[in-house]
Order: C-alpha cells, then sequence, then structure tokens
C-alpha cells in the first residue's frame, strides 16, 4: 500500500490509506465493519475528486450521529420488489449507501424484467454527495437519477417568512462512448449547505442571492445564514419548484420523512437526517436503443465543439487522474483523522 507522498505537489496520502483511516473511525463510533467499509469509499471518493464539503469532512457529522445512537450503523435494511420495476428499501435508520448496496439484485432483477427500476429508500441517512450512488451504474451501461428530500430546513423562497424546503439535491448519471461516464449532482439550493460551512470556517463572502440573515434580509455573510437565517433556491421560483417536486417524490413517495418532519425528529447536535431517496435506474438498451451511448458522446462532442469545453465530471475525473498519481492532498481535515 502507497504511503504519504512529500513532494512539490505538498504532503499526500494514498487512496488505500484513507479509506482505512475513515473505516476505523466509524467502526470506533459504533458502525459494522461491512457499513464502515461503505462509508469510507463514498467519503474517500469525494476527497480523491476534489468534492471536499462531501468527503472527509463529512466524518465528524457520521461520528456524531453514531455516538449519539441517532443512526444505527448496525442497520439490517429491509428490501423487497413490489413489482417488477420497483423496489422498496426500508433502511432500518441506518446509512443510504449500504441500503442502496443491499438492493442491488432486486435492481438487476428489475432492469432485465423491463428496462426500469425504481428504488424508494426511506428510514435512511444521506449524508454525502449524489454523483458516487450514480457512477457505477453509468458504468454498467445504465441512464441513473436520484434525489433527496436531505433533511434540514435549510432554504427559503422568495415570500417564505421561515426555511420550508432542504438542500434537496438531484443527481444524474449517463454512459458515453469511448469516455467516462457523464455525471452531476446538484442542490437545489444557491449553494450546498457543506459548502457554506466551508466557506463560515474560511471567514469568506458569499455571492449576493445566497441567502439571508435571521431578519430575512439579505446576506453575504454565512455564519449570518447559517445561524437563523436561510439559502435561497437557485434560479428562484425555478428552483423552488425543482424542490417541491423533490420532496414529493423523495419524501412523499417512498414514505421518507419531509424535511420539515426532520427537524422535529432529530437531537441537539445531529449532523445527519433520516429521510427517504428516490432512485431512478434505466437500461437504455431497453427496447432496441443499442445506440444511445454513442448517440450521448455525438452530443457532448458537439457541445464541447460549440464551446463547452467543460462537461459533467470533468473537473472531477482530472482530480481522480492526479490523485491516483501523486495521492490526494492532505487537507486539515485529513490530518485530524490521521493524526
Amino acid at each position: 500500500m502507497a504511503q504519504e507522498i512529500n513532494d512539490a505537489h505538498g504532503e499526500r496520502i494514498s487512496f488505500e490509506r484513507l479509506v482505512i483511516a475513515v473505516k476505523e473511525t466509524l467502526q470506533r463510533a459504533g458502525a459494522a465493519p461491512e457499513v464502515a467499509h461503505t462509508l469510507a469509499l463514498n467519503c474517500a471518493s469525494c476527497e480523491r475528486d476534489g468534492t471536499l464539503s462531501h468527503g472527509v469532512f463529512r466524518v465528524k457529522g457520521y461520528v456524531d450521529s453514531l455516538s449519539r445512537g441517532w443512526a444505527d450503523g448496525r442497520a439490517q435494511p429491509r428490501v423487497e420488489s413490489v413489482g417488477a420495476s420497483f423496489v422498496r428499501v426500508d433502511g432500518a435508520n441506518g446509512f443510504a449507501q449500504p441500503a442502496l448496496e443491499a438492493a442491488q439484485p432486486q435492481i438487476a432483477d428489475a432492469l432485465e424484467a423491463s428496462g426500469v427500476a425504481v428504488i424508494a429508500l426511506r428510514a435512511t441517512h444521506h449524508f454525502s454527495a449524489l454523483w458516487p450512488d450514480l457512477e457505477p451504474f453509468a458504468r454498467r451501461g445504465n441512464i441513473a437519477m436520484a434525489m433527496i428530500a436531505s433533511g434540514k430546513l435549510a432554504v427559503v423562497p422568495e415570500g417564505a417568512t421561515r426555511p420550508v424546503f432542504s438542500t434537496n439535491p438531484f443527481g444524474y448519471a449517463t454512459p458515453v462512448a469511448g469516455h467516462e461516464p457523464a455525471v452531476f449532482d446538484f442542490s437545489t439550493s444557491s449553494m450546498s449547505h457543506g459548502d457554506l460551512q466551508l466557506a463560515a470556517a474560511r471567514g469568506e463572502t458569499v455571492p449576493p442571492g445566497t441567502g439571508v440573515d435571521g431578519f430575512g434580509q439579505e446576506s453575504d455573510d454565512p455564519a449570518e445564514i447559517l445561524d437563523g437565517g436561510g439559502i435561497r433556491p437557485f434560479g428562484g421560483h425555478k428552483g423552488a419548484l425543482l424542490s417541491f417536486m423533490i420532496e414529493t417524490l423523495a419524501a412523499g413517495l417512498t414514505g421518507g420523512s419531509f424535511s420539515f418532519e426532520v427537524d422535529t425528529e432529530a437531537p441537539e447536535g445531529a449532523h445527519t437526517f433520516r429521510t427517504g431517496q428516490l432512485y431512478i435506474v434505466i437500461d437504455p438498451e431497453w427496447g432496441g436503443n443499442g445506440v444511445y451511448p454513442e448517440r450521448v458522446r455525438g452530443f457532448i462532442d458537439l457541445l464541447r465543439e460549440s464551446g463547452m469545453t467543460r462537461m459533467p465530471g470533468d473537473r472531477r475525473y482530472a482530480n481522480r487522474a492526479e490523485a491516483e498519481a501523486l495521492g490526494i492532498p492532505v487537507t486539515d481535515h485529513i490530518r485530524q483523522l490521521i493524526g
């Protein structure tokens, strides 16, 4: 296993060592070895690919929820196929990634039977980005999308006097012929909660329109937005309506908690939230569309030729290649983890 690397690029750590460090930390907090491993792969992958707001930065939140007994690190998800295309998962108050992993056989059966799998997770804690969930589906040749009723009330749309939505992220992944999958996710708020916390910790301001303070006034101070204020949806009413859609699908359809219900359940100091997630996976070859990846590649080539030189995932893949060659940069959060 590669050791830390010190060179002109600064101190680095191997992906494998980072996975072990995160896994050991989560196991000490009460997670079962297989759960800790799944979450550690997720955190380390985010860190490796430059998604720092969802990488090692999140480990403390996992530990807090586990040590308080708020999330069950040893939960056994209950998976049932309730139709040819519909898979329902009760996460039993565990984490979403192990619950999704437990449902993989039923997802494969649904794709074989009908070309579509709708996966409704409830009573699960999702505390990461969505792209690590979706990229593996695209690498297997499938189209995948996901959405989360993400938990903490944080978003104040125009006209509202208090937060009524969470950041409610949405993700999408598609295979591309001869290229890495195109994968993206985004919160329906103007900024993710994690990025806002990082900006506050660094003492930075945020762009106008990001959020409001506790008095409902526009603010560029992330600390004011986090302390009694709220984040705005991106795109005004358009982001608010997307958030509405995600709440109805990821909470209403799955049987998970709406964001307004989550805050009433969570204990003081909770960082993860027991909510619902909806995944939709499509086999594009179903019905004879075997040329789908080539068509997407042609479309992406057109976009690049038009001047859109950066496509979804490009920066992550570049960060990944650098990390695989040199190691992952050691941040303050990683230093605190490994000692």
